[in-house]
């Protein structure tokens, strides 16, 4: 029963933490749309979010096995709760920013954390991968979530009407911190200094692979342009498309299924195509899709749509560069790594 419970709270972090994670975009229209900031102050709401991810991510390594993976996730679900709740009872930008800089200090220790729970609380190498399968399923339904649930509080008559959102966001982050407090488990972490040393030879290795800086150039574009579009397509969507913010939000849903769909065709391409043959045709067609759509987009007439049905064609189009976008990085640059990695072994 106890392993049972913490499955149940596992899946429960990572909806939320999709949810929010994923969530920039919906912010960046609605700061826009409700507190009137520019697009300038907007756009610093995405590092307000990786910039303390990768802080964190770096010291996590270092005080996480001190405190223990209870205590961390305890810790970081409290950071996230009170992030939830001060969006909701302050309604001010700057709760925005520090809500983003929450979620991304803690989802720096709560992804260490639920890893090493999936393995606390599997006893087979298949239980083990069926786990992380539904683990990282919930997590797409958490981004589907964001995007299509979420919207549903927007109010016309009530611009602070879907702050109610972030009231079931804490609701659930409270029954998962309850459970994972009342949870016995006791996770023990030594680091093992002959396995550093190894590792460590190992990464000034990679690091003198002229292949390895390249898939890190790429990857750092990858992810500039995906968390580009990302971010400002339901913004997109509303000014230049003309649809309603709640309509513009939803739309952007079809991102993360294209997104979804690009990774499990990457996944089936490249057991019969070279990995690189795949990220160069991704780049190419992304970057034809990006040039048809634009034009398009231009031509819309300045009429609101509020209807699903009424929608011009192109605002099902540029979703779906995400779709061939996808299949350019994910899959084949950890292909690509791991092939530099065996040539160096």
């Amino acid at each position: 029963m106890n392993k049972l419970n913490i499955k149940i709270s596992l899946f429960l972090i990572y909806f939320v933490f999709a949810a929010l994670l994923n969530s920039v975009g919906i912010l960046v229209e609605r700061s826009q749309e409700v507190y009137g900031v520019l697009k300038a102050e907007a756009a610093i709401l995405e590092p307000f979010k990786d910039i303390s991810i990768a802080v964190c991510s770096f010291l996590v390594g270092i005080f996480l096995p001190k405190i223990g993976y209870k205590k961390g996730l305890l810790i970081s679900l409290i950071i996230v709760f009170v992030g939830c709740l001060g969006m909701y009872f302050s309604n001010i930008f700057w709760a925005v920013k520090i809500l983003f800089a929450c979620v991304g200090m803690s989802f720096a220790i709560v992804k260490v954390a639920v890893f090493t729970l999936i393995g606390f609380v599997t006893d087979s190498e298949e239980g083990h991968s069926q786990l992380m399968s539904l683990v990282e399923t919930v997590f797409m339904l958490g981004i589907i979530f964001m995007y299509v649930i979420f919207p549903l509080f927007f109010d016309e008559n009530d611009e602070n009407a879907w702050l109610r959102g972030y009231l079931l966001m804490a609701g659930i982050i409270a029954v998962s911190f309850f459970i994972i407090l009342f949870s016995k488990f006791q996770i023990e972490s030594q680091p093992n200094e002959q396995l550093l040393s190894i590792n460590s030879k190992v990464l000034v290795k990679l690091l003198a692979n002229s292949r390895v800086w390249l898939f890190a150039i790429f990857a750092f574009f990858y992810v500039m342009t995906e968390q580009g579009i990302m971010t400002w397509l339901p913004t997109f969507n509303k000014e230049v498309l003309h649809i309603t913010p709640k309509l513009a939000t939803q739309m952007a849903v079809i991102l993360m299924i294209s997104y979804a769909v690009g990774r499990f065709l990457t996944g089936i391409l490249v057991k019969r195509i070279k990995w690189y043959y795949i990220a160069s045709s991704g780049v190419v067609i992304s970057a034809l899709l990006v040039l048809l759509v634009l034009p398009m987009a231009q031509n819309i007439n300045a009429t609101s749509f509020d209807s699903i049905f009424s929608l011009p064609i192109v605002s099902f189009l540029f979703p779906h560069n995400r779709l061939v976008f996808s299949s350019a990085l994910p899959t084949s640059e950890f292909n690509g790594i791991v092939e530099c990695r065996c040539q160096l072994s």
